[in-house]
């Protein structure tokens, strides 16, 4: 196989949640430990951080990637899902995946999956530890897919794990309560390993001390030790200044990811910071400086409040649950405009109602769809807006929806692209 029918095989062969959903869904990591056996087990030839989270994951992981490869350290980067290529999941200092790993690894690998039968995930997870166990790389920042005691990527004994908060998402899978996700979540956390939580939360805090005790893991809560003492967004960047509780002496950092939600994940980023200087790497202040300024350039981070056009400007943002949605538009109110022009579309298996009473009833609306099976018509997501008082036309695909909304937007007017990563990662740009 070439690798356009080695995409075509992964993609068709093997179930895949981003496609059809809970059905790919695997409650337990057997596959997982046996794709790993058969490919001796490459996971302990490197060393890890593994972080987990209900929204900042991806942000907070492409963040201590940046650090790291800019301090020297060979650094790989596992993510998902990707926007626009597949490649994208795995990166070694910022370059993605050759295609002919792809090819190679999964002919070396066919074998198993015709006898474990395991899912796109799974392998995708097996296919990154093997990746960058040949790469050589010094650590891998390792991004959880969904929840995390089940996860496919738990299998490793990281140097840090990092929860960055908790939320509402996927409770058909992870439960019905805020605590139940918490479990969930705190699933990564290993016996002696330090735990980063992003976020404190009174129904959650107790969760992850209990386990966090059981285990003997060190528990720090990162915005229980920082805090933002000022910020300011401007000229699409965010600076940011940083202090201790308890001291008033502020660090300064610019981040080239302009949402104002990134300094929550700032706050929790430090923390691993000083704990992985605590463990003896070599990460100083002008090297976190530095890599924090240049994120996107230097680790392929794209979709999160990404301004692709101006006048009108047009920006994506790829939240899709209850909470990334109430940042979306905390961050539209921070940004001056005329007319909001918001192209949406969502997934099924999402709190779509939760996410439609976040929305502002003034804006414009471009109901659309991603072509993908889980996708929620846009005919139904229209008539569940209507409900809310939220007006607008529907549309077949996303790009059609967002060359409506240039049409009709004014030049001082804001378009914002959101409600599914599959919706951004359809936008052609």
């Amino acid at each position: 196989m070439n690798y356009e029918e080695t995409l075509h095989y992964l993609f068709t062969r093997l179930p895949m949640f981003s496609r059809i959903g809970a059905a790919a869904y695997k409650k337990d990591l057997t596959n997982t430990i046996q794709l790993c056996d058969f490919i001796g087990n490459p996971q302990h030839q490197f060393k890890t951080i593994h972080i987990a989270g209900t929204n900042g994951k991806g942000s907070t992981s492409h963040m201590l990637a940046s650090i790291l490869q800019t301090a020297g350290y060979k650094t790989g980067l596992y993510t998902s899902p990707h926007l626009r290529d597949f490649r994208e999941r795995f990166r070694v200092d910022g370059a993605m995946i050759e295609e002919d790993f792809v090819v190679d690894f999964t002919r070396r690998i066919e074998p198993a999956i015709d006898r474990i039968e395991p899912s796109f995930f799974e392998i995708t997870v097996a296919m990154a530890f093997d990746y960058f166990a040949w790469k050589g790389v010094d650590i891998a920042v390792i991004e959880t897919g969904l929840g995390g005691r089940l996860d496919s990527t738990n299998v490793i004994t990281p140097e840090l794990s990092v929860i960055t908060n908790i939320g509402w998402d996927h409770m058909n899978l992870l439960g019905n309560t805020l605590e139940a996700i918490a479990f969930e979540k705190a699933g990564i956390i290993k016996p002696g390993v330090p735990v980063i939580v992003g976020e404190t939360a009174p129904a959650t805090r107790k969760v992850f001390e209990d386990v966090a005790t059981q285990r003997q893991s060190p528990l720090f809560f990162a915005d229980q030790l920082r805090y933002v003492a000022d910020w300011k967004y401007e000229h699409h960047e965010l600076q940011v200044q940083v202090a201790r509780n308890g001291h008033d002496e502020r660090t300064p950092y610019r981040l080239d990811l302009p949402g104002y939600y990134q300094t929550k994940n700032l706050v929790t980023v430090l923390e691993a910071v000083h704990q992985l200087q605590q463990q003896g790497w070599q990460l100083p202040l002008s090297t976190v400086q530095a890599a924090l300024h240049q994120v996107k350039p230097l680790t392929g981070l794209h979709g999160r409040w990404e301004l692709i056009h101006r006048h009108p400007a047009v920006m994506l943002d790829v939240g899709h649950n209850e909470d990334g949605m109430r940042q979306i538009i905390s961050q539209i109110e921070l940004t001056d405009h005329q007319h909001l022009h918001l192209v949406i579309g969502m997934v099924k298996d999402k709190e779509v109602e939760k996410v439609l009473l976040q929305l502002p009833k003034e804006a414009t609306y471009y109901f659309t769809k991603a072509p993908i099976p889980r996708a929620l018509p846009e005919d139904q997501l229209a008539a569940q807006a209507a409900a809310h008082g939220l007006q607008g036309h529907t549309y077949a695909d996303v790009n059609t929806a967002l060359k409506a909304a240039l049409y009709n937007a004014h030049k001082n007017d804001l378009i914002v692209v959101c409600g599914s990563v599959f919706i951004v990662g359809e936008v052609i740009l």
